[in-house]
């Protein structure tokens, strides 16, 4: 069964859902979330110490706007809203893979506004 979240980061709020997968679960499980947001590109991620989830069946390397992922290498969650520096024309590619986790309803791209070091809040609605 899915999960239904609120995401704040910054002065920017949205809501979406986390699936129902292992990794997805465990992040459900280890809400609420509070971290301070990293920028890459049009991506916001940050660590979440408390999930520890290896590459699972959901593992992808080219993502869509408003996914949600969960980045193994560096134990992140990630908030995808555009191109990141790896990416390539027509695609979205995170650093290296991530799990598929959820997606944020509606367009992301309020996330634009969000700087570097903004508090990020990941929450049960």
């Amino acid at each position: 069964m899915a999960t239904d979240i609120v995401i704040t980061a910054g002065d920017q709020r949205l809501e979406g859902f986390l699936t129902d997968t292992p990794t997805a679960r465990a992040l459900a499980a280890a809400l609420p979330i509070t971290a301070a947001a990293h920028l890459w590109g049009e991506e916001i991620y940050f660590p979440v110490p408390q999930v520890v989830a290896d590459l699972d069946d959901t593992a992808a390397v080219v993502v869509n706007v408003g996914d949600l992922g969960y980045w193994p290498t560096g134990k992140a969650f990630c908030m995808f809203f555009g191109m990141t520096p790896a990416s390539v024309p027509g695609e979205i590619r995170p650093a290296s893979a991530v799990n598929l986790v959820g997606r944020v309803h509606g367009d992301p791209c309020c996330l634009k506004l969000v700087p570097e070091g903004a508090t990020v809040r990941i929450e049960k609605k």
